[in-house]
């Protein structure tokens, strides 16, 4: 098992990473929450990580805190829950938000996250349930040197890649965000909508 990586963060292309671990390249996909804690690409960063390994690929997904990282592993034993599903809900909503819309049995909140349709929320809270007090509980409260259009475009394909459509992708950035941000911010931004 591949339980943390440090190394040189060589590319941030969200939601993939490329980090250097003494001359070896480890591809990692991070929620956006974890991204947004990120260095600058060149420098030394330090993920908690869970290893799956499938038929058909070897995935590594890296997390930037502990609770992220047992929330992203309670989420893969819900029947119907895989690993793009988990780093979609980790994207759009804190850990301290998901447990709260679970404990609260909030199905409408919990719809909102790509990806979560009315049964599989109804399936994540009563499948959770019970996980909710070992988890703290709180009610909900980059790269700036890219030219604008780029930036756009990277926050579009990052959320293309969290399981929007492009035309809702295109959208939820042109309507949020604003050229001056990096891309971080517009991803933000746009996630930040939703949940209102």
């Amino acid at each position: 098992m591949i339980g943390r990586l440090r190394g040189t963060l060589l590319t941030k292309n969200p939601p993939s990473l490329l980090i250097d671990v003494s001359g070896v390249g480890y591809e990692v996909e991070v929620p956006m929450s974890t991204y947004y804690e990120l260095p600058a690409a060149g420098e030394t960063v330090q993920l908690l990580t869970h290893f799956v390994v499938r038929e058909d690929a070897q995935l590594l997904f890296g997390f930037a805190t502990p609770t992220e990282r047992a929330t992203f592993r309670a989420l893969l034993k819900v029947n119907g829950v895989g690993a793009k599903v988990a780093l979609s809900i980790l994207s759009g909503l804190s850990t301290d938000e998901f447990f709260a819309y679970v404990a609260n049995k909030d199905t409408v909140a919990l719809t909102k996250v790509p990806g979560i349709g009315k049964k599989t929320a109804e399936r994540l809270i009563v499948e959770l349930q019970d996980k909710v007090d070992t988890f703290t509980v709180a009610l909900p409260a980059g790269d700036t040197a890219a030219a604008p259009s780029s930036a756009k475009a990277q926050a579009e394909e990052a959320l293309l890649a969290l399981g929007y459509k492009a035309a809702e992708a295109k959208r939820l950035i042109e309507k949020n965000t604003t050229d001056d941000q990096s891309v971080e911010e517009m991803i933000r931004a746009a996630l930040r909508s939703i949940r209102l």
